[in-house]
């Protein structure tokens, strides 16, 4: 089962031009709350099922960034490239 999903509705636009989505826990995991939003990414590759791995707050993540693990990626950071 996806522990996230992307919110079509909640976008914002990095500052490269890419289409960014907020993420919503699915379920509840490590710190993060059922129904809780997270940041926003560009796809779901962009943050893996597995661990603990979360984005939170104004963060974002994009390109070929990948966050995994028990990562977390929170505030105002930007991930990007092939980080």
């Amino acid at each position: 089962m996806k522990k996230y999903s992307l919110l079509k509705t909640d976008t914002k636009t990095s500052w490269s031009g890419k289409t960014l989505f907020r993420v919503k826990a699915k379920i509840s995991f490590g710190i993060v709350a059922k129904g809780e939003l997270g940041g926003y990414i560009e796809a779901i590759g962009n943050l893996t099922d597995d661990g603990d791995a979360w984005v939170s707050g104004n963060a974002q993540v994009y390109g070929n960034a990948r966050v995994s693990g028990n990562a977390r990626v929170y505030g105002n950071a930007w991930v990007s490239g092939n980080a």
